[in-house]
């Protein structure tokens, strides 16, 4: 089975300081969606891990996550595409939580929903967090220069055999021509 693990803020949308809140407020990044749409035309399995704290911060609540995932799927659709699933925490790091990324919950939980060794996974996020779990897991760890890529890939050492790309459409063009 062909399998892809995206973070959803930076790396599929455009990713905010002060949070997505709202679907006015979610915009996908030029290609993120296409590329989605032709992995799932591909055979690829697309699956979100993402932190959303802003639950647990009050920021908004669980219908105004939900209508922001159904805006997503709506645009992701329309090209043809398909997410298979979404996994999200809603807690801050002060939860200590074990499914707030960078902690394995999130990865151990798509594993096993889908029975996927995560060892043949690309998992692409935009921060250190996003791919420091599943390279411990031995996943495949993808960082992409939108959101927080670009700081993350200044500022940190990034975990052995991540691969690096500007965005998710070369992300989606090394897949699909791997």
């Amino acid at each position: 089975m062909k399998f892809v693990i995206l973070d959803r803020d930076g790396v599929i949308n455009r990713d905010s300081d002060d949070f997505v809140k709202s679907p006015d407020e979610w915009e996908a990044i030029p290609g993120s969606l296409e590329a989605m749409a032709k992995l799932t035309q591909a055979g690829y399995r697309v699956v979100i891990a993402t932190n959303q704290s802003g639950i647990e911060r009050g920021l908004f609540d669980m219908d105004t996550l939900n209508a922001i995932h159904n805006k997503m799927r709506d645009a992701l659709q329309a090209l043809g595409g398909r997410i298979d699933a979404i996994f999200y925490c809603p807690h801050t790091d002060a939860a200590n939580c074990t499914c707030r990324k960078p902690k394995p919950g999130l990865f151990l939980a798509i594993a096993e929903r889908f029975d996927v060794d995560l060892k043949a996974v690309y998992v692409v996020g935009d921060s250190l967090r996003d791919i420091e779990a599943p390279a411990a897991l031995g996943a495949r760890p993808v960082l992409v220069l939108t959101g927080k890529g670009q700081k993350t890939y200044a500022e940190h050492a990034l975990p052995e055999g991540t691969l690096v790309f500007d965005d998710l459409a070369a992300v989606g063009e090394y897949l699909l021509n791997a």
